[in-house]
């Protein structure tokens, strides 16, 4: 199985406004970057949609070091996940999960993968992770300068 590592990010201008993600893949001496956005969102979906995007890009099963900055992914994956799916997407108050959308699909695009999840705290000058933040603002002007 080959060794994948990622490294996520999502930015907004605004929470919610324009929004942006981005996603560096690094396998052996091979990158891949990887970055888009919506013009009307939150932080945290953008978060989501890295990690997502990233993992849907991968051709075939890896054994993936994801890195995130990101406590609402790490917490979302390490600790409510599994209690979300047990209980229909249900929070323990019994609301829907925000952004179920989003954490159906991440689900979804973990199967086939190993990942270890790392968290890296942002902004601290983490090569991998400083690469990922500048893709998520390319993410947000590709917004700005389009139609």
């Amino acid at each position: 199985m080959k060794q994948v590592t990622i490294y996520t990010d999502g930015a907004c201008k605004g929470n919610p406004g324009i929004g942006g993600w981005g996603a560096l893949l690094k396998f052996g001496e091979h990158e891949r970057e990887l970055c888009g956005g919506e013009k009307q969102t939150t932080n945290n979906r953008m978060e989501l949609l890295a990690s997502i995007e990233a993992l849907k890009a991968l051709k075939f099963a890896c054994k993936v070091d994801l890195y995130t900055d990101s406590t609402y992914v790490k917490d979302g994956i390490n600790q409510w996940m599994a209690n979300w799916k047990r209980n229909g997407w249900k929070t323990a108050a019994k609301k829907p999960v925000k952004n179920q959308d989003l954490w159906q699909a991440l689900d979804s695009a973990m199967q086939p993968h190993q990942i270890e999840w790392h968290w890296v705290k942002g902004h601290s000058g983490d090569p991998g992770n400083e690469r990922a933040d500048q893709l998520a603002n390319k993410g947000i002007e590709s917004l700005k300068i389009g139609p």
